[in-house]
């Protein structure tokens, strides 16, 4: 597993969640967001993928630090036919997932549209993670990842590169969201009662905000560990996707 401290559970049954978290996939068609979302969701390639037709729902609940967080995730077409329609699932998007396809230079250049009408319909404090899919294909790649990184620096999303095929860091942008929310529900610039934040309280984190005045995240603002990431920072370029 790419992040060390993150635990993913499938198994949403067990146990209530703390939060729960709206997510939108947006790119081109082509790029891999459904094989990405289901190797995601269910650990495993996706064979014969057919072009998501509107909008395609699953989830998956995950353990970060102490907290348990249903993702909601919704992967929309990124044929323009179907764009009205994906763009109405936008609104109250807590997390983008932002993707191209590293031997799709067109892909890469189309990221300004698709980041500019999910700030505009999604919620106003949206943590976009920038990913750069088929790395596995270096051979043909025709988007280098020092310009990628450029410009998720430039546009203030955090980046990094993945797999579907293989499953290289395909948790990484999904669990880097979630953690990125986290820690703006901590901060107070998020608000997970407030219509269209994108987020909302599981029975867990509603039981201790009964019996708090405060709720504590631990260990999300501590020191950096070992296969952590250090969010408003660029995961640098390595053999593991």
């Amino acid at each position: 597993m790419p992040f060390n401290e993150f635990d993913g559970d499938a198994t949403e049954l067990l146990e209530t969640y703390d939060f729960l978290m709206k997510y939108i996939i947006i790119g081109d068609a082509g790029t891999g967001k459904s094989c990405l979302l289901h190797h995601f969701t269910h650990n495993a390639f996706k064979q014969h993928s057919q072009h998501t037709i509107g909008v395609e729902f699953s989830s998956r609940t995950v353990k970060l630090g102490e907290k348990r967080i249903k993702l909601q995730l919704w992967d929309t077409a990124g044929q323009e036919r179907f764009r009205s329609v994906a763009r109405s699932y936008y609104r109250g998007a807590a997390g983008a997932i932002l993707v191209y396809d590293i031997t799709n230079r067109d892909s890469f250049m189309n990221l300004p549209r698709w980041l500019a009408d999910a700030r505009a319909l999604a919620s106003p404090q949206l943590v976009t993670v920038l990913v750069g899919n088929k790395a596995d294909r270096e051979e043909d790649r025709e988007v280098e990842w020092a310009e990628a990184s450029r410009w998720a620096a430039e546009n203030d999303v955090h980046f990094l590169e993945a797999s579907s095929l293989t499953g290289d860091n395909v948790e990484a942008p999904f669990l880097l969201a979630a953690r990125a929310i986290l820690l703006a529900i901590e901060s107070g610039t998020l608000d997970p009662e407030k219509a269209g934040s994108g987020v909302s309280y599981g029975d867990r984190a509603l039981r201790r905000v009964n019996s708090s005045s405060r709720l504590s995240f631990g260990s999300f603002t501590g020191g950096r560990r070992r296969g952590t990431v250090k969010l408003k920072s660029w995961i640098p370029r390595g053999k593991c996707c």
